[in-house]
């Protein structure tokens, strides 16, 4: 037992240590943990998207991706010329999506274009490159728009009629666009593409002459029908028509979900399939601990905390939706391909995998990635700093993925989750603690982004030193 634990906290020692910070900045910082949890839920929907855009290069064996900037470049370079033309709401959002994405499937290409001419130092290619593409979008929104590409604004141009200016307000355009979609709206949508989608396998297979039973099809299309029937329910409409969900509702909701998840695999296994090797403990453990789960909600300070907390609907579905996309990217025979590269260029070669294609392939769905996860900063942060928006976007996200116990080597959406929620507390509480401590807020200012810095630092020499020391290993042998 006491073997296990110090091996526990020896692999995870860097997750143990923000937990300790975490634990004692809240303390010396005095602030509540209604507003800690409040900007954590913020933080965590604002930043959450980006840092899970990091994983794909990781599993592909290119490291951190320090050019997630490039993709941050495209998502402004499309904000720009949609406030421009005037778009706001949901509507807006989506044209700077359709906008955006092109953009950065080219910047995503042609990145990896040039990390396959780096293979082993994509990591110092994407540092430099961004650098490189902060000077030419800068020459962009500083001479070309207004100097060659004439744009007229008093709004977004500096006074002489060449330049964007510093700071735009994104109010009345695309402030909240995405946070403020509601949960009714939502439904319609999955319930519309549902039908579509449906509708349009039935059609095929019957042109196609399948053998595929249209049975499951015609279930899946009448609980669709039941569900948006029951939108109309007034005690139903009223609670959907919100664009916050409690995040008390939210923690029962998932509960629930995972309860019923747990039965269903039990009947599935043992029932349906008769399975006499699928062992029910796991189903068993995970429907107790949601149960304990939900018990410890009807703690005091834990329920002030859940009642206090709101958060946005839509843009944690697509924080859901990113982590669901990486878990299932790692079962396709892509996934499989990309974990094959990471592992080892010389057996995918030896396997008859085209190596270069698969590394472009997992730089174009991180920068598009990135691109959305920048997007979904913008609408929630409401202002878009025209040149300083992007410059720091590659180290904290990849600083709050290291945070969660992440390497070069390996991450996952667990890491990159608990990451993202231990760096964005110490964001949060820091310069309350330092003041506290110090008498002086700016000395928590200084420090979390000595943390943000000293992490990476600490990660990528910890992957050197074991990089280096492998050979020497197995030379002695």
């Amino acid at each position: 037992m006491k073997d296990n634990i110090v091996n526990f906290i020896s692999e995870n020692k860097v997750v143990v240590l923000f937990v300790a910070l975490c634990i004692g900045a809240i303390y010396v910082s005095g602030n509540p943990l209604t507003f800690v949890a409040g900007e954590l839920f913020t933080r965590f929907g604002r930043n959450g998207f980006m840092v899970l855009a990091l994983l794909i290069p990781v599993l592909a064996g290119m490291g951190l991706n320090f050019g997630i900037t490039i993709g941050a470049i495209a998502a402004q370079i499309a904000v720009f010329w949609i406030i421009y033309w005037g778009f706001e709401g949901i509507q807006g959002f989506l044209l700077s999506v359709l906008m955006s994405t092109p953009i950065a499937l080219l910047f995503g290409y042609l990145v990896g274009k040039l990390f396959n001419k780096m293979k082993g130092s994509e990591m110092i290619a994407g540092m430099v490159l961004g650098y490189f593409a902060d000077g030419l979008y800068q020459l962009f929104f500083l001479y070309v728009i207004g100097g060659i590409i004439p744009v007229y604004s008093d709004r977004l141009i500096i006074p002489g009629g060449i330049g964007v200016k510093n700071t735009i307000d994104l109010t009345g355009n695309l402030k909240y666009s995405l946070d403020t979609v509601s949960m009714l709206q939502l439904v319609e949508i999955f319930f519309y593409i549902a039908v579509a989608v449906l509708i349009f396998k039935m059609v095929f297979n019957k042109v196609k002459k399948t053998n595929s039973s249209i049975a499951k099809d015609l279930i899946i299309l009448g609980i669709a029908i039941v569900v948006y029937v029951l939108t109309f329910i007034p005690a139903i409409e009223a609670f959907l028509a919100s664009d916050r969900l409690l995040l008390l509702y939210a923690v029962t909701i998932g509960l629930v979900f995972m309860v019923l998840l747990q039965i269903w695999r039990i009947v599935n296994n043992k029932v349906i399939k008769k399975d006499n090797e699928y062992s029910i403990k796991k189903p068993i453990a995970l429907i107790i601990v949601a149960g304990i789960l939900y018990a410890m909600t009807y703690i005091k300070p834990i329920e002030v905390i859940l009642m206090y907390v709101n958060i946005p609907v839509t843009t944690y579905l697509c924080i859901v939706g990113i982590c669901f996309f990486n878990n299932m990217l790692l079962r396709t025979r892509l996934g499989q391909n990309m974990r094959t590269v990471g592992q080892s260029r010389v057996v995918a070669n030896a396997a008859g995998l085209d190596v270069d294609r698969i590394r472009i392939i997992a730089m174009v769905l991180s920068t598009v990635l990135a691109c959305w996860g920048q997007l979904i900063y913008l609408q929630n942060i409401g202002t878009f700093a025209t040149y300083g928006a992007h410059t720091q976007v590659g180290l904290f996200a990849i600083a709050a993925l290291l945070v969660g116990g992440a390497s070069v080597k390996k991450a996952t959406n667990k890491q990159a989750i608990i990451g993202i929620i231990l760096f964005h507390t110490l964001f949060t509480v820091a310069p309350q603690a330092g003041k506290q401590l110090f008498n002086n807020a700016q000395l928590g200012e200084y420090f979390r982004v000595f943390v943000a810095y000293g992490v990476i630092a600490v990660s990528l020499a910890m992957h050197a030193w074991k990089t280096n020391i492998k050979p020497s290993v197995k030379q002695k042998a």
